[in-house]
Order: C-alpha cells, then structure tokens, then sequence
C-alpha cells in the first residue's frame, strides 16, 4: 500500500517537474530575441552576390561570345551588358515584390513595389540574420542572368531591341511567377513541396525552354547546316565557363542563406558534380569522335553544375557523384543526338544543356535526397522517396508549360509588331556592324 503511494507520488512529481521544465522552456522561446543580423552570414552574403553577378557580367558574356561567330561576338556581349542593367532596373522596381512577398500561390503582390517599406537594418523574412536588401540583391543576380541564358537560343539573329523586350517581359512574366511559386510566400510548386535548392527549375529549366521556343520561333540560322559555324574563339568561352563554375559556389552555396555548417556539403556537391560531368563527357566524346575537345570539356562542367543546382544541398556526396556523372552523358546526347533528331536550330545549345541537364538534375533530387542534409528520402544512396519524384515531375512539368506558353506569347508579340529577326542583309553583315556599329579589328 505504502509503495503504491509513494510511486504515485514520485509519478506525481516527476510530470509536475516536467510540466515545469516544458513551461520554463516555452517562456524562455517566447522570451528570446528574434534572431540578429549576423555579420558572418551578411559577409558570406554579400561574397555570394557579387559572384552570381560575374556569372553573367563577364561569365555568361565571354562564354556565349566566344561560342557564336566572330561578326556577332559584341553583340552578344552587348546583349548580356545592357540586359544586365535593364534587368536590374525592373528587378528593384517590381520584380522582387512580385516574386517574394505575400499574394496567392503564383505571383506576389506589390507591397514592395520599388523597395518601399524596407530599412537598412530590417532582416530578410528567408533569412534574417541578413539585411532584406542583400537578400533582394542576391535573388536579383539570379534574375538578371536567367532570361540572358535564353538568348542563347536565338543567337546570331535576333533583333537587339527584339532580345531586350523578349528578356524584360520574360522577367515579369515567366521568372517571377516560377520564383515564387517554388521560392515565395504561399508559392504553389513550394507548397506541395517540389524542392529546388538552387534554381534547377527557376533558373535552368525556366531558360531553356524559352531558349528552345525562341529558336524555333525565330527559324534557324541562314546557312545552318550547310555554312560553317563553329565557335570563333574557345578561348573566350574556356575563361568565361571557368568564371562560371567559380560563381556557381556564388549560386549554390549562397543558397543557404547562411556561412552555416551546411555550406560545406553544398559546396563539395557542387564541385564534385562538376568535375564528374566534365570527365564524362570528355570520356564519352572521346570515344565517339576519337579526339577530345576543349569545348566538350567546358560545356561538361556546365552541364554538371546545371544538374547538381537543385540537388547540392539536399543530396549527400554519393548521389552528387553520380548526378554529375550522368549529367555529362544526358548533356553530351542533348547537344548531339536530340538536337539533331529533331532538327532545331540552338545556337548555343541551350536546350540540351540548360533543359536536358535541369530536369535530369530536378528529378534525380527526388532520387537521391537524403534527411541527413535536409531532403525527404532516407540517408542512404538509392533511397529516394518515389512520392517525392512525383513532386519533381510535377515541378518540371508546371515550369515548362508555364514558361513555354509565356516565352511563345511575348516572341508572338514581338515578330508580329516591331520583328524578331534581323534581315537577311544584316544578318550576312554580322550583327556587330549593322546593329551596334562596331567590329573586331584584325
């Protein structure tokens, strides 16, 4: 009898401590400040963005400009220089407000229309141990460089004012929407829970398809497939892929928002898919054409670092290996035996680089997630959640409707009201000297 007593009085005593400890513990979090900016954080920050913007201002530039001919190579530049700067402009004017604050699940609202209401000092609501302003600059390198991969497409004879209208359009209505349907408030795709660390669908899979509609649009190149097209200067596209991958770590890593721990693991994922992409398309090219080529080896690269962009902070080292690896062989078949099966004119291969490497990149995500980094599967190579790829596809899927449909609306718009294409002439000419006026000196 006295036992049972003194057990229901011990039982009594340790829930009443509990009780008290759980409270205690509840007053304390409700107690706490709200998290800080973090110097740290801000700093990795503010790395992270000026990287992304030399992704494109000289990286995307020097790649796409040694690539097309020699009589088009500045007006690619010009191309990725003054959209760089236009981008921007539309970017802090609405963009960012359509993109990240509270609407319904496909476009924000416009509450911070021209950045009203935001302080020095006020956190970004993703991350608030930065200033939102840093947050709202390094989203905007990601917005400034997805439209520009587009023009990749259309290149060597696209109007300048065509591509310009093409991209700024584009921006509002086909990056935005997807931006915060994956990454915003209350955003669709995000909702259901498709995951994309970095911008496999936002960015990669976004572009290219608009690079692939813009293409046929636009009809192919005079002469294709007949005259000679082959890249004017590899070495120009060799430095600006190299600022590429470096900025990558700009891109993936500056995902995270923070110089956490989880920096790390995102910034081995990226570079080891990389280099695995590398080695496989240089391998296979190898086989097939029997020499390898610099061009192979550097589109390779790219083609691991498009794959691994949703993936790197969700997969372990395993499954970022082999992402990498299969990027190089889906990629290197996108920009030789897809491309030719179907007969289009991509100039500079951004569908089977850009399209074929992010949707391989989104849907092995669901493959090979683990909960040991932050994704839904198990911790373990092979053990993807099956419902999670469902998740995938459907990102995929909703990204290219979505920016296929808006990409063909807007060219449609423009061929039939100033013109997409350049004449036959100018187009002869080269567009460095019928549209800008100027010209590489011998």
């Amino acid at each position: 009898m006295h036992s049972r007593i003194r057990a229901s009085l011990r039982a009594s005593a340790l829930g009443a401590a509990a009780l008290f400890a759980s409270s205690v513990a509840a007053l304390a979090q409700a107690a706490a400040p709200p998290p800080a900016i973090n110097s740290g954080d801000t700093a990795w920050m503010l790395t992270s963005s000026v990287l992304v913007l030399a992704m494109l201002v000289p990286g995307l530039a020097l790649f796409y400009g040694g690539m097309v001919r020699k009589k088009n190579a500045l007006a690619i530049l010009m191309q990725c220089t003054f959209a760089a700067g236009i981008l921007s402009v539309i970017w802090c004017v609405v963009g960012y407000s359509l993109a990240f604050t509270e609407g319904n699940a496909f476009f924000g609202g416009f509450s911070k229309v021209m950045l009203a209401g935001i302080a020095p000092d006020t956190p970004a609501p993703a991350a608030p141990t930065i200033p939102e302003f840093l947050f709202i600059m390094f989203q905007g390198t990601f917005a400034i460089i997805t439209p520009v991969i587009a023009l990749g497409g259309p290149a060597d004879r696209m109007k300048f004012s065509a591509a310009m209208i093409f991209v700024s359009l584009w921006l509002l209505f086909a990056y935005v929407p997807i931006a915060h349907m994956v990454w915003g408030p209350g955003g669709y795709l995000g909702g259901a829970g498709v995951l994309d660390f970095a911008g496999g669908t936002v960015v990669h899979i976004n572009s290219a398809i608009a690079g692939l509609v813009a293409a046929i649009v636009i009809g192919k190149r005079k002469g294709y497939g007949t005259v000679q097209m082959a890249p004017h200067n590899l070495a120009l596209t060799m430095v600006g892929g190299s600022l590429l991958w470096v900025g990558w770590f700009g891109f993936n890593v500056g995902s995270v928002l923070s110089a956490g721990a989880s920096t790390g693991i995102t910034m081995i994922n990226t570079h080891l898919a990389t280099a695995a992409a590398l080695v496989s398309w240089t391998l296979l090219e190898w086989i097939v054409k029997g020499k390898p080529s610099l061009l192979g080896a550097i589109s390779g690269a790219i083609a691991g670092l498009v794959a691994i962009t949703p993936a790197c902070g969700f997969v372990s080292v395993n499954g970022a290996f082999i992402i990498g690896l299969a990027a190089g062989v889906v990629c290197y078949w996108g920009v030789t035996g897809f491309k030719h099966m179907f007969g289009y004119d991509d100039a500079l291969d951004v569908w089977g680089v850009h399209g074929l490497g992010g949707i391989l990149g989104a849907i092995l995500t669901g493959v090979y997630a683990v909960q040991s980094v932050g994704g839904t599967g198990k911790s373990g190579l092979l053990d993807g959640n099956p419902g999670q790829m469902m998740l995938q596809v459907e990102g995929v899927a909703m990204t290219l409707v979505w920016s296929g449909v808006v990409s063909l609306i807007i060219l449609l718009l423009i061929k039939y009201t100033i013109g997409l294409r350049v004449s036959e002439a100018e187009e002869a000419e080269g567009l460095d000297l019928a549209l800008h006026g100027e010209t590489f000196h011998d």
